[in-house]
């Protein structure tokens, strides 16, 4: 024996502590420019959503602390179903970033390039391990509840200057509560998908606080044997959560102008082509609609019944945009349920999954619409990196959001002007506007 050991193979450090060592990586001024196009955008819906019935229940137990602010704040973004969605990783990181990083950034008094670069950390960390989750995940859980608190968590540890150790310590106590089943959809009354977004926010204040504190989490509750990918994602790819890649996920979000489930917007731009083409469709004409599985899954509802239901309806959205052109939150109103045109148009409406749309999906969410002997095909649906809207789409979306909301054109037009730089103004604004 030559009295040499050999060198026991290195531990990998843990995920948690790995994803915090890139979330301390540099912020630019143009990933600040595009957090605050997506706070404007969160401001939009959360504004509409706050004359809603779940948002005044949410808005009622509001008092003026960071956790309650978060609460609340985190349910409203996510009522119109009109919130930012990062199509990989099959969740909206708006609504469980922005009302934590927004909540703790008022109570602080942190500056605007904080909160901005705040937001692109808890876009990255959510993102990250949306994308990771896999399909198993998706099929049962609502990934913007279980993958928001890491995101809310990453955010608060950005703006409260926290070590990359405690950061660690907060991402792993924020996804311990990792929660959100999709059975909540299956109740058109339910508002439990508020709920988890509301959830998601304020675990990731609170956990970042606590680690703040010394508060300890455990940190290998991503890839240890009772953690998270091991209990709900089977079929998971961890490695995905801490490699390395250029530049932050923020860019690659997708916004969204049309007020239904994501899963539903390429279908409305493919009915929106074909009548500016030809028109409304005739009487005899019948329409197809191809897509791919999950679309069908969560937005197969032939005749809906309710608000909610209309707007994970593939078959309601294409029939008023095909009869009304660019829908409107009206068009899925409870009044245009029952309209007898959109309800004859919607029984002529059929829908299958296709290899051409499946083999694409998630990267891409496309779709096709046939009508009569027209067909015309939307690979990427408008708002994603490969179809993007303009800067402007977005304010417009946002004033009709305010609009909407009752926001008056004054306070509308400066909440537009101020949420880019996330400035003072803004911040004392949205705090009276969600009040």
């Amino acid at each position: 024996m030559s009295g040499q050991t050999s060198a026991l193979p290195e531990t990998p450090a843990p995920l948690t502590r790995q994803l915090a060592a890139h979330l301390a990586a540099p912020v630019s001024e143009g990933d600040r420019a595009r957090a605050g196009l997506h706070l404007l955008d969160w401001a939009g819906c959360a504004a509409a959503g706050r004359a809603e019935p779940a948002g005044r229940i949410l808005l009622s137990g509001m008092d003026a602390t960071a956790s309650a602010r978060a609460f609340a704040w985190g349910g409203l973004g996510n009522i119109l179903e009109m919130d930012d969605v990062d199509k990989r990783a099959r969740l909206h990181p708006g609504p469980a970033i922005i009302p934590a990083a927004l909540a703790l950034a008022i109570e602080t008094g942190a500056g605007g390039e904080a909160l901005l670069s705040a937001i692109v950390r808890g876009y990255e960390a959510t993102i990250r391990l949306g994308r990771a989750t896999g399909n198993a995940h998706y099929a049962l859980w609502h990934t913007t509840g279980t993958c928001g608190a890491i995101g809310a968590a990453a955010a608060c540890a950005s703006l409260l200057g926290l070590s990359e150790e405690e950061t660690a310590h907060a991402l792993a106590l924020a996804l311990s509560q990792s929660a959100g089943l999709w059975q909540t959809r299956h109740e058109p009354a339910s508002m439990g998908k508020q709920l988890h977004t509301a959830a998601a926010a304020r675990a990731g204040l609170e956990a970042a606080r606590l680690a703040a504190a010394g508060f300890l989490g455990p940190l290998t509750i991503l890839e240890g044997p009772q953690g998270f990918f091991a209990a709900m994602c089977p079929g998971a790819e961890p490695g995905g959560v801490a490699a390395p890649m250029p530049g932050w996920r923020i860019h690659e979000v997708s916004f969204k102008p049309w007020p239904a489930c994501r899963h539903a917007h390429a279908a409305i731009d493919a009915a929106l082509a074909l009548r500016a083409e030809a028109g409304a469709p005739g009487p005899e004409e019948t329409i197809r609609i191809e897509t791919y599985q999950d679309a069908l899954v969560f937005c197969d509802k032939p005749a809906p019944r309710t608000v909610i239901e209309a707007k994970f309806s593939l078959q309601h959205s294409v029939a008023v945009t095909l009869l009304r052109g660019a829908p409107q939150l009206s068009d899925f109103a409870t009044e245009a349920l029952g309209n007898p045109e959109i309800a004859g148009l919607r029984a002529r409406i059929s829908v299958a999954a296709t290899p051409e749309f499946n083999d694409a999906y998630p990267a891409r969410f496309g779709t096709a619409v046939t009508c009569g002997a027209r067909r015309i095909a939307v690979p990427d649906a408008l708002g994603d990196p490969e179809n993007p809207v303009t800067e402007e789409q977005v304010r417009a979306k946002a004033a009709s959001l305010f609009q909407a909301g009752g926001i008056s054109a004054d306070v509308a037009a400066a909440l537009i002007t101020e949420a880019p730089a996330a400035s003072p103004r803004f911040l004392a604004l949205i705090q009276q506007v969600l009040a």
